[in-house]
């Protein structure tokens, strides 16, 4: 029988850094999935790979090219996306495209592949103290951009020219949002990892959008589904001996289907 999940320090790290990065991947996600770019978190996370690559073959922190990394390539999606604003999609593809070709060519100088495995589906329990204190202070920074640009994100959200109109500067908002999205989805590619990143954006913003009537309800009830759904899904983890990172998105999978479920029980 496994002893208590709390008394282990890793798993207390584990604990804390996956509820604040849960909470700061919702709030992330709810306006990249009302801006319709809901799958930018796949890009971005994969473009950390090539980070990540190129990093742990050149000998420097592989979170710090991860973050790099992302942050170019956000940049790289807005500057498309401005070329580009009736085909914004295509962005996300070039982008994801760079990222994967990127990636694929620096593992090859990666000595230890273990070490790049780790970050496909995440190594939340082998978090460091150093880690967590970066993640701390990405998540608390992301949240606090999202709380004090929240009715400029919200009209930039809506309609990018109507909120121009308004007074609001979209260019600044948008490049202080791209940078910090970007520094989330690098530390949560480390600590869910690169290949369910997107997932934990989309899915509880899709459980709040089933929910809430409001923009700020879908906040609330995106980042409470987004944190249930990462504990429960690290205490499965820890009991059934599987990857946290997929234990978490299988967890708000579940939600996802339970919520349904049961709005169709109500309509019958």
């Amino acid at each position: 029988m496994k002893m208590g999940i709390f008394e282990f320090e890793y798993m207390r790290r584990a604990f804390a850094a996956g509820a604040l990065i849960s909470v700061a991947v919702a709030c992330i996600g709810v306006t990249m999935t009302l801006k319709r770019l809901s799958m930018v978190g796949d890009a971005l996370s994969h473009a950390s790979l090539a980070g990540v690559a190129c990093g742990l073959a050149f000998g420097f922190d592989p979170i710090m090219g991860a973050i790099v990394a992302c942050v170019a390539a956000a940049l790289g999606i807005e500057a498309v996306r401005r070329r580009l604003p009736q085909r914004a999609e295509l962005s996300i593809a070039i982008i994801l495209s760079a990222g994967v070709g990127a990636a694929g060519a620096l593992s090859g100088f990666v000595k230890n592949a273990s070490s790049f495995t780790s970050f496909l589906f995440g190594s939340i329990v082998a978090i460091t103290a150093r880690e967590l204190a970066a993640v701390s202070v990405i998540s608390l920074i992301a949240v606090a951009m999202c709380a004090l640009l929240r009715k400029e994100l919200f009209l930039l959200a809506l309609d990018d020219r109507a909120a121009r109109l308004a007074g609001v500067n979209a260019k600044a908002v948008n490049l202080v949002f791209t940078v910090i999205s970007a520094a989330v989805v690098a530390v949560a590619s480390r600590t869910a990892g690169a290949l369910v990143v997107s997932s934990l954006m989309a899915v509880p913003t899709a459980c709040a959008l089933l929910v809430a009537k409001s923009y700020r309800q879908t906040m609330l009830a995106a980042v409470s589904f987004s944190v249930s759904s990462t504990l429960v899904g690290l205490v499965v983890s820890y009991y059934a001996n599987l990857r946290p990172g997929s234990a978490i998105v299988l967890a708000g999978v579940a939600c996802f289907l339970a919520i349904l479920a049961f709005k169709r029980l109500r309509r019958n």
